[in-house]
């Protein structure tokens, strides 16, 4: 394949990033960090344990950034990402990764797409070369947007529309955010606005926002420091500066549009019970309550042991009981509550049971003992998270796509453990009460769910 620059800048516009102040303790992946001349931040990782390389390009906009009346158009931009650039024919991306022995995809999320790949270590000019030149200028091609159109719909029929629970779960962020509310939207879309979707949605969407300034690239595995800046410096240091598309998020709302709903399915076998409450994030509302809160989601919903589970399940109201809770988010986050009733239970029991919890929670605190618990648990798993090759550059890339420092992922394991009691019974007090909430029932069809 041609070189995609005739005189591509020297490595020399490669500088390393200042440093920041650290906390204690070794970071998780040792990451390197780089600004191009041209705006675009380079992340390296390098790790040993195999002859291969992960290469992933992270563009700071998803499905809460897509025009209003236009939701899908990131997803659906992602799509058109693999018909073809200058120098790639359409569907000829995947088809040289394969040939290399290597995979290919590309994901969006509400807050960030990303374009990955995994290869012997030897083959990272080939992707950084297919890579920069795919954000360097897609081409879009307007006799391919249709059937592509087709591909997205179907893939909106299989995944939510034809799934009782995806259907449902579509419906619940449209009730607390809002239909239209950039949190309500579906990443995928709604129908009938993936229908409308024009060429210059998507263009004006591209240039608006695949800028080199708002990319981060992150490869990690058997390639060095200089290996990889002097690829950039081939690659991607080439692609000219553009101005960058302010993300104009809309504030929450105060209160959700229904503070409860429940549906009925035929295809639904057991009653499901969620409470959803809009929370604070990394980059949002009360940040300093954000790592409280990854505690107390899970101190409250994580697995056997949790109260949650003592309370529902060991009792035997619930088969299942959990939350969960997303502190990486930009903007507002959401602490969500479920639970998976057992045949015969009284539901308004149940949804009293979870709310005594809740309130108990909220006027009770925690103990320390509780706390370290989940301490311990939540760092034990992330450290398993490192067993897995793409952990780094997704978790890194997805970070610094935000805004966030690197060190949030870095030092995550002893931000976490700097949590004190105090500090998760007060994000309890302050964020369990909340007015943006909202409880959702499913259930069997003819199951009297309460109003």
């Amino acid at each position: 394949m041609r070189a995609l620059a005739a005189d591509p800048p020297p490595v020399a516009n490669v500088n390393p990033m200042p440093p920041r102040p650290r906390p204690e303790g070794p970071p998780l992946f040792g990451a390197k960090t780089h600004k191009l001349a041209n705006g675009l931040t380079v992340v390296h990782v390098e790790q040993r344990r195999a002859p291969v390389v992960a290469q992933y390009l992270f563009v700071g906009a998803g499905a809460g950034d897509d025009p209003a009346g236009r939701s899908g158009v990131a997803h659906f931009l992602e799509h058109m990402a693999f018909k073809g650039s200058p120098h790639v024919p359409s569907g000829a991306f995947s088809r040289r990764v394969a040939r290399e022995g290597g995979q290919d995809n590309a994901f969006t999320s509400r807050d960030v797409t990303a374009y990955h790949q995994h290869v012997e270590a030897s083959r990272l000019p080939l992707i950084a070369e297919m890579e920069s030149d795919r954000f360097r200028q897609m081409l879009l091609p307007a006799d391919e947007l249709e059937s592509e159109r087709k591909v997205i719909l179907e893939e909106r029929n299989q995944r939510v529309d034809s799934s009782p629970q995806a259907r449902f779960r579509e419906a619940m962020a449209a009730n607390l955010w809002g239909p239209q509310h950039w949190k309500g939207r579906p990443i995928i879309g709604w129908p009938e606005e993936i229908r409308a979707i024009s060429r210059d949605d998507l263009s004006n969407f591209l240039n608006g926002h695949y800028v080199p300034g708002n990319a981060v690239l992150v490869v990690a595995g058997a390639v060095s420091e200089a290996e990889l800046l002097d690829v950039v410096g081939k690659t991607y240091a080439g692609i000219p500066a553009r101005a960058i598309e302010p993300r104009n998020r809309a504030e929450p709302p105060v209160a959700p549009i229904n503070a409860r709903m429940s549906r009925s399915e035929a295809r639904v076998t057991e009653a499901s019970l969620y409470r959803v409450i809009g929370a604070p994030s990394l980059t949002w509302g009360e940040m300093h309550m954000a790592q409280p809160l990854e505690v107390l989601a899970h101190l409250l919903g994580g697995g056997p042991g949790s109260r949650l589970h003592k309370a529902l399940v060991q009792t035997g109201l619930a088969v299942s009981a959990g939350a969960y809770y997303d502190a990486d988010a930009l903007g507002p986050s959401e602490l969500t509550f479920y639970v998976t009733a057992r045949r015969g239970t009284d539901l308004p029991k149940l949804e009293a049971a979870l709310n005594m919890e809740i309130e108990r929670a909220i006027q009770g605190g925690v103990t320390e003992a509780e706390v370290q618990r989940s301490i311990r648990q939540l760092t034990a798993g992330a450290l398993m998270a490192l067993d897995s090759f793409g952990a780094a550059p997704r978790l890194l890339g997805s970070a610094l796509a935000i805004g966030l420092p690197i060190e949030t992922v870095e030092y995550w394991p002893a931000s976490i453990r700097a949590v004190t009691p105090a500090q998760v019974s007060q994000a309890a007090r302050a964020i369990l009460p909340s007015q943006l909430a909202m409880v959702a029932w499913l259930g069997p069809e003819g199951t009297a769910l309460p109003a």
